[in-house]
């Protein structure tokens, strides 16, 4: 069981950046927006019934802060009261910070991760034979492509050398092409919070977790904030065949964000985010530790050009958007058998960290076992028109 306190989840600097976050209200039978500040937490649901529609402010930090709300509470007792075992369903618990927002991810997004993705292609979902299709790979293209400039003259040369090679990914496509990879992560509304248990697929023998900062963009192609998140990730399924995105992304409880959106102020900004190490710790009841981050530094594309292709003329998102920037994070580490790798095992729990953002924390369950997802937009809907703030 998680057993959390704010040390544990929030920023370094604590409450002294504009800290937006979800609330279920048992009361209210839904969720409230809420203000995280150094005296307690409060409902501005009055104000802004939801959090995409704080985000579609002009400047969504002032906004929030010249917002009083309705105190809920403190948040060391709301955030105790979140993991689903210890939960009382009577007294509030933490949601994840975005609610219409659609939760879309970028993926291949590092020369690292992106050498991996060409590995599980070729491994059709084995762990087995990974480590020896890794050092062929890598012999192929090398182990540092940090610097080449996707879609320049130089990743198109190399492009062709693999080709006449018989090595060319579709994975090395959007690694080093013009063109990023951005997909649908999850339905909206459906994500899990920190404290809550993360979802794998039932059948998933190689899956793993992918520490990412999550931006948030307002209708408008504006970001304005950024959370964490785990962009679970059945590395079998996606192996196997990469039409089977789908399931290997999309699964119930797959989607994990929190523990906070953090809005861009005085205090943080979006080169804080290009500037930002994303830790993870993996803890098993088996003692295993797994340990990594990742530099969002070293990313191939832009956060700007990674928001430019997915919102514009071709593409609107009138309630903004979540969006995963990908992780350089690939877990190689052997778990059992010498040559397999890492795959999660039940109850491992998780945790994300940034200094500037907290600590996203989750326990790992199947999917089948965790939570399930029942309210959705309509229930959302329904619910902020019967509080009459709508």
């Amino acid at each position: 069981m998680i057993s959390l306190t704010p040390r544990d989840v929030l920023p370094e600097d604590g409450t002294a950046g504009t800290l937006v976050g979800r609330v279920w209200l048992p009361q209210a039978g839904g969720p409230a927006v809420a203000a995280v500040r150094v005296d307690g937490v409060f409902d501005v649901t009055a104000r802004f019934p939801t959090v995409s529609a704080l985000c579609e402010e002009a400047d969504p930090a002032a906004a929030l802060r010249g917002t009083l709300g309705e105190r809920i509470g403190d948040f060391e007792t709301i955030l105790a009261n979140t993991p689903p075992d210890a939960r009382d369903a009577t007294k509030p618990h933490l949601l994840a910070p975005v609610d219409l927002q659609v939760l879309k991810a970028a993926g291949v997004t590092f020369a690292i991760s992106m050498l991996e993705r060409v590995i599980e292609e070729r491994a059709r979902g084995n762990p087995s034979s990974a480590d020896a299709i890794r050092k062929e790979v890598v012999r192929l293209v090398g182990d540092d492509l940090s610097k080449l400039k996707p879609g320049s003259e130089q990743a198109m040369r190399l492009k062709q050398v693999l080709i006449d090679q018989n090595a060319w990914s579709q994975y090395l496509e959007v690694g080093i092409g013009p063109d990023a990879e951005v997909f649908t992560k999850a339905p909206t509304l459906s994500s899990v919070g920190t404290g809550m248990d993360a979802g794998l697929h039932p059948k998933s023998t190689w899956n793993n977790p992918e520490p990412e900062v999550v931006l948030v963009v307002s209708g408008a192609g504006k970001i304005v904030g950024a959370a964490l998140g785990n962009d679970v990730n059945l590395r079998d399924f996606e192996g196997r065949s990469a039409l089977l995105l789908s399931k290997a992304k999309d699964n119930n409880a797959s989607c994990a964000i929190g523990p906070l959106l953090r809005l861009f102020d005085q205090t943080f900004a979006l080169d804080d985010v290009r500037k930002m190490d994303v830790g993870l710790t993996v803890t098993g009841t088996d003692g295993f530790v797994l340990e990594g981050h990742s530099s969002i530094s070293k990313i191939s594309r832009d956060p700007t050009d990674l928001v430019a292709q997915t919102i514009g003329p071709v593409h609107q998102y009138p309630d903004g958007f979540a969006l995963f920037l990908g992780t350089m994070f690939a877990p190689v580490k052997d778990r059992d058998a010498k040559g397999e790798g890492f795959t999660h095992k039940r109850d491992d729990i998780v945790t994300i960290a940034a200094p500037q953002l907290g600590k996203l924390v989750n326990r790992m369950r199947g999917s089948n076992e965790c939570e399930p997802w029942t309210f959705g937009v309509g229930a959302l809907m329904k619910n902020l028109a019967q509080r009459k703030v709508l």
